[in-house]
């Protein structure tokens, strides 16, 4: 250690540690722009400039080691006017008006200009005329504003390790860019974002991000649409790193169906990846299952939280994603939980509602085994009628119905014979009953489930399968990939069509169309339909199966406010799961329709914790299963790397996959899952950097 004297306050510090850093941290202000406390010292920026007893010359504080008996002076008049010097010659290339900039307001030289003082305008300014490069994804590159910081460049070559940008000349003038110019892909970027993290300007910074959430969101964007939150890239690092069980740990800190849904996922992450920007998004969906697959359950297999027994008791009616999740978390929580299911095995619409084609039963029984292992009781063929009835045992009750109650639209010919219903019809399928179908089928729907049951009927036999919806094939609610594999199939999609009427006279013969020629929805959430004059055809058909929608199963006679669509009111969707009869509430489906399997984990979640606040616990039901380590921040060089392609799931051909109702998705293949997770931006790190010191920071440096 050395002892040190900055302007009359005396600091123990490391010895040999830049004596800017040793100031910032005890609390007293000296202005800086070059300087980055993740990065090496530069003292390019002269803005640091500090008087040593003892010497004649003034010296960079970033550059200055403490040494015992180092006196130090920070606001001599001598610094302040070299200061003023310093920035004035800063500032002679730089653009006068600052309120044009996106970062006017938040910009660290504007915040030194207003410290230092304003500029005198001693000297002469000069125009750069830079063309603002936005050719990049993600990334704009704007030098006219550039001070030549050099913080971008020690972050792209000391901290990632990328060495992608450089000092480089363009006729007089210098600035930060790729040899000969050239795209950021082309240079091997890896777009990880530190150089625009580091910027002190409005330089170098983000092509798009949603300034509506907060930075950590909007910077690792596939995390943030994750409806349950699901640590994404952690846990795509340590499938990179061959670490299986310490991936799946990282999703089961969050969920407890980590393999359903890496096979039917609706991957609303891969949406929002940035990955895409460069060419393709992650494939993460498939990465989870990978890690889920390769498993040993060696990090929280009997390892998890589970505190002791409350004494409390709660019913879970409703064996669902969002019943097994709420009854999974309450039990950790202490409490004593049984689930209720009115089916013959737990799963909900996982088991009866997604074909085992996608979904293999198998999955879901090892899962609802978890839940078990933890001490939740199932009970099978246990329908709840009367859910207030349940308050004489329990102490809450949780209503996790789902939507098994599928829509008849009230259209001519609807209640012919021949008419099916999609959740009966996948039901029957699912516990091996009869169906009903015959060899023409037309399904109508658009959505993930209409194409379920399509591909269900060509599985059964069905000779010649129509589908039609309402909506353009652009805005069709179901996957791209269900429609295309639907099609491959040979599964005839007919999108833009309004269904005028199912023909027969005892039984069904077809359907009659028309085109539709506009489809929007008012104000007040109603289909507003314009059809085509002249469009109307007929699509001869044995078998018509609606899925148009699902509801929940309930009746008021169960004693609980509903509200449209048979759905269970709630006081607040997100904060407030309590229904209309205190110490009942209700998630999933059941409360906002039908939505997803994920979607359902996220709310059960949501519904374990205001459970458990209600019986007295304090809400927390977060848990740390896998071992938590910084990231290294030292990426590399990766050629090729925008390039890299999105690595494809190993499918069976359609002609294969048709007949039967195994599994025909085997996704990513060994020899390819640590090439696709090294496709990953590693959005993250750009967190782990730290904030810049801000004069506005230092209680001292506000009386200025």
């Amino acid at each position: 250690m050395a002892v040190i004297t900055i302007d009359g306050k005396t600091l123990d510090v490391p010895e040999n540690k830049n004596v800017l850093e040793c100031a910032l941290e005890a609390g007293i202000y000296i202005p800086h722009l070059c300087h980055h406390k993740d990065l090496s010292p530069l003292g390019s920026c002269r803005m640091c400039v500090v008087e040593v007893e003892g010497e004649d010359q003034v010296t960079t504080a970033c550059t200055l080691k403490a040494r015992d008996g180092l006196r130090i002076h920070t606001k001599t008049p001598e610094v302040e006017r070299l200061r003023m010097l310093a920035l004035e010659l800063l500032l002679t290339g730089h653009p006068e008006d600052c309120s044009t900039c996106p970062k006017y307001g938040n910009c660290e030289l504007q915040m030194l200009i207003q410290y230092i003082g304003p500029k005198t305008g001693r000297l002469k300014m000069r125009t750069k005329g830079f063309r603002p490069k936005e050719e990049n994804p993600l990334i704009l590159h704007d030098m006219n504003r550039c001070v030549l910081c050099g913080r971008c460049v020690r972050a792209c070559n000391e901290l990632r390790g990328v060495k992608v940008l450089n000092y480089q000349k363009k006729e007089m003038e210098t600035y930060v860019g790729t040899l000969h110019d050239k795209l950021l892909k082309d240079a091997d970027c890896r777009f990880c974002g530190a150089c625009v993290e580091v910027c002190p300007t409005g330089t170098i910074r983000d092509k798009v991000l949603n300034q509506e959430v907060k930075k950590e969101d909007a910077v690792v964007p596939c995390r943030y649409a994750c409806p349950a939150h699901t640590d994404i890239p952690r846990y795509i690092r340590h499938v990179k790193n061959g670490e299986y069980d310490e991936a799946a740990a990282v999703i089961r800190e969050k969920v407890p169906f980590p393999n359903a849904l890496g096979h039917i996922c609706t991957h609303t992450c891969e949406l929002e990846c940035k990955r895409k920007e460069v060419n393709e998004a992650m494939s993460i969906r498939d990465i989870k299952r990978y890690a889920a697959e390769h498993d040993t359950g060696s990090l929280w297999k009997g390892k998890g939280k589970q505190l002791p027994d409350t004494g409390k008791k709660v019913c879970v009616a409703g064996g669902g994603p969002a019943g097994l999740t709420a009854a999974y978390y309450l039990r950790k929580q202490g409490h004593a939980v049984t689930i209720k299911e009115a089916l013959p095995t737990p799963g909900g619409m996982m088991a009866y509602g997604i074909p085992s084609y996608r979904l293999p039963r198998e999955i879901i029984a090892d899962e609802v085994k978890v839940i078990e292992d933890q001490g939740v009781q199932i009970e099978v063929n246990a329908k709840v009628e009367k859910p207030e009835e349940l308050l004489k045992e329990y102490d809450a009750v949780l209503m996790a119905i789902g939507g098994h109650k599928g829509v008849r639209l009230p259209m001519e010919g609807s209640g012919l014979n021949g008419v099916i219903i999609n959740t009966d019809f996948l039901r029957a399928v699912s516990l091996g009953n009869e169906t009903g179908l015959g060899k023409k089928v037309i399904v109508l729907g658009g959505g993930n489930v209409a194409f379920d049951c399509a591909r269900t009927a060509k599985r059964l036999g069905a000779e010649e399968i129509h589908l039609a919806c309402l909506e353009a094939r652009d805005v069709m609610t179901a996957d791209g990939e269900e429609i295309e594999q639907a099609q491959e199939e040979g599964i005839f999609v007919h999108p833009a069509q309004t269904f005028e009427r199912i023909t027969g006279t005892d039984h069904v013969t077809g359907v009659d169309f028309m085109n539709v020629k506009s489809f929007t929805f008012d104000e007040n959430r109603r289909a507003i339909i314009e059809k085509e004059e002249g469009s109307e055809h007929h699509i001869d058909a044995d078998t018509v199966i609606f899925a148009v929608g699902q509801r929940p199963d309930i009746t008021e006679e169960a004693g609980l406010e509903l509200g449209r669509g048979n759905s269970i009111k709630v006081k607040d969707m997100e904060q407030d799961k309590s229904t209309s009869v205190p110490g009942i509430f209700a998630a999933g489906d059941a409360v906002y329709g039908t939505k997803s399997v994920i979607m359902a984990i996220e709310s059960g979640r949501e519904a374990a914790s205001q459970i458990d606040r209600y019986l007295g616990g304090d809400g927390d039901i977060s848990e740390i299963l896998a071992p938590v380590k910084k990231p290294e921040p030292y990426i590399g060089q990766c050629p090729g790397f925008g390039y890299a392609q999105r690595k494809q799931p190993a499918i069976d051909p359609p002609e294969d996959r048709g007949s039967h109702f195994g599994p025909f998705d085997h996704g990513i293949c060994e020899s390819d899952i640590c090439a696709e997770a090294g496709r990953c931006l590693q959005c993250d790190l750009r967190l782990q950097i730290s904030r810049p010191s801000l004069w506005g920071d230092f209680a001292e440096s506000k009386e200025v």
